[in-house]
């Protein structure tokens, strides 16, 4: 898929009742959709699933909103506890919503979980889960199923085939789609043996989100 390489980027810090957070806007022309996407637990919006979508989706007439949550805002190293990343979440719709179009939540790992916990009440036109942590690594029994079963409107995971935090084959049937990157770790990262590289694993994860949002309009 072509990468976009004229989308002007901009910051916005927006004050929330768990801190300030940072929304860093990728706007499209003529846009039909905004899709927030936030970050995991153990790292920021330089991730590459996140920056593939940025890259390719305001050419596609989405609007990207790469969502920092307060507690990276503020440099620290660890996550706080998910009540509070919901907080934060809360407190940034209003200006997610402000440009007067659908919003798609979105996030990686943590982020995803945030916005499937959070669609319903908020009014998102849909949920974007990227290697959304089905389960600690090593523990299937400690299951999160119920926070993506419940997000109450339609729901795109996009999981890599060997995600620690839960294959593709161990997800429930449920209302949600779900999209495999192949031989892709929690990271999206595919091994140099792996028979796709890692940009085609880039472009099939943005391939498989934007024919996706191309159906919610």
């Amino acid at each position: 898929m072509s990468r976009t390489t004229a989308t002007a980027r901009k910051t916005e810090n927006v004050g929330t009742d768990a801190g300030e957070a940072r929304i860093t806007w990728l706007p499209a022309e003529r846009a039909r959709l905004v899709l927030a996407v936030s970050h995991g637990a153990g790292g920021g919006i330089e991730a590459r699933d996140l920056q593939a979508l940025a890259a390719v989706l305001p050419g596609r007439r989405v609007t990207v909103a790469l969502v920092e949550q307060p507690w990276r805002v503020a440099g620290k190293k660890l996550a706080p506890a998910p009540r509070t990343l919901d907080t934060g979440w809360r407190g940034l719709w209003p200006a997610l919503t402000a440009p007067g179009l659908p919003v798609v939540a979105g996030g990686r790992s943590a982020g995803a979980r945030v916005a499937c916990r959070t669609a319903a009440e908020l009014g998102a036109r849909a949920v974007l889960a990227l290697s959304f942590p089905l389960h600690p690594p090593g523990k299937p029994e400690r299951s999160r199923a119920d926070e993506l079963l419940g997000a109450g409107g339609p729901t795109l995971v996009v999981q890599g085939g060997r995600d620690p935090f839960g294959r593709p084959e161990e997800f429930p049937r449920g209302g949600h789609r779900l999209v495999e990157v192949p031989h892709a770790d929690h990271g999206f990262a595919v091994p140099r043996k792996a028979p796709l590289t890692q940009d085609q694993a880039m472009d099939l994860l943005a391939d498989a989100v934007a024919g996706w949002l191309d159906g919610l309009t």
